[in-house]
């Protein structure tokens, strides 16, 4: 901890340490939570917490080791303290509770012009303002090219530097979140879309006896959560604003099931017909990708029995749940729950379709 570079905390802290929940989603700001017990004489309510040790802003970094491999699971800021006082002994208690450091990008509204500036363009900009909290730009080029036309149209920021990069990122199908790490120190700010390549994280098992990993997983599909989206853009030659054709997804949502589930639901979207065709196909292709998941599921995992962290914003293979569910998914979320002596993950997972592609999961 400390209050931007930070230090190993004292011995009296991680002996006080009850314990820590984080919570990393895709798509969005990652959240955290870390109790301590408060003893009367103890060096934490005697002396670092009146002289502003846990106070707002104090930036935190949280590692855990599995198999002797260390892994960054936090790197953020507190932005709220809480103090419960009981008379049982032992009871009483310091909770802090914050965010990740793309808190520093949401803390101040500001007016921006982009001239002849492409949306990745755009964002890489806004990044390059925060290298000195060590954090890393990974930006991806838009998938649907839109050049900048500075003579027609000039792009405005007017909110927050987050606000604005999420906006960006709806708009294109894409994502944004901070990733901590590799080391201590360090985060990878990542504008792009979500990555459903490469290679899969050791498979979750489930109702495989002995080689169970999982004890219970949930699956769920909702035959209405695809839409098919559909747009008009004005012909400003003919006047006439013809129907977009519908976008093919598989360049920012690379299908995980071999039965994707039907678009039930059409939705007509508002205010294309003055954008430009390359901004009107990009919101198009951005609406259909962002609702093109309608499988779901979920459970809880015993790190020290799985041998494993289940990392976030990335794939994982599911075996021992049938033919209809096993395959990979996306892992759209993860809550670490660490207790001394336990290390338990809440994680949700998702992808388009039933029925894995291949015969085959990486254990």
């Amino acid at each position: 901890m400390g209050p931007k570079l930070v230090r190993p905390v004292p011995y009296e802290v991680s002996e006080a340490l009850l314990s820590v929940q984080i919570t990393s989603t895709a798509g969005e700001r990652s959240g955290f939570q870390i109790a301590f017990d408060l003893t009367k004489r103890g060096a934490i309510i005697r002396q670092l917490l009146p002289d502003g040790y846990f106070d707002p802003r104090t930036r935190v970094i949280v590692t855990a080791s599995v198999r002797g491999t260390p892994r960054v699971l936090l790197d953020g800021l507190i932005v709220r303290q809480e103090v419960g006082a009981s008379n049982q002994p032992g009871q009483t208690t310091l909770t802090v509770t914050g965010e990740d450091l793309s808190l520093l990008m949401d803390l101040e509204e500001r007016t921006e012009r982009y001239p002849n500036l492409a949306p990745s363009a755009r964002a890489a900009r806004i990044l390059r303002g925060y290298e000195d909290y060590g954090i890393q730009p990974y930006v991806v080029r838009e998938q649907i090219e839109q050049p900048p036309r500075a003579q027609l149209r000039v792009e405005y920021q007017t909110g927050t530097d987050l606000a604005y990069l999420n906006e960006l990122a709806q708009a294109n199908g894409y994502v944004f979140y901070l990733e901590p790490g590799p080391a201590p120190g360090w985060s990878t700010a990542y504008f792009g879309p979500q990555k459903r390549v490469g290679q899969r994280q050791h498979a979750l098992n489930v109702n495989m006896d002995v080689n169970s990993t999982v004890d219970q997983l949930t699956f769920a599909y909702d035959g209405t959560a695809r839409e098919e989206p559909q747009a008009r853009v004005l012909d400003p030659v003919t006047r006439r604003a013809p129907l977009l054709p519908q976008p093919d997804i598989s360049p920012l949502r690379p299908p995980l099931g071999r039965r994707a589930s039907p678009a039930l639901k059409r939705r007509k979207l508002t205010g294309t017909a003055k954008f430009s065709p390359e901004q009107a196909r990009a919101e198009t292709l951005a609406r259909a990708a962002t609702s093109a998941d309608a499988v779901s599921g979920s459970g809880q995992l015993d790190v020290n029995r799985h041998g494993y962290i289940l990392r976030p914003r990335e794939l994982v293979g599911v075996r021992g749940a049938g033919v209809t569910y096993d395959g990979d998914y996306y892992v759209t979320s993860v809550t670490h729950n660490l207790r001394p002596g336990s290390y338990q993950q809440n994680f949700t997972l998702s992808r388009e379709g039933l029925v894995a592609l291949s015969d085959t999961v990486r254990p």
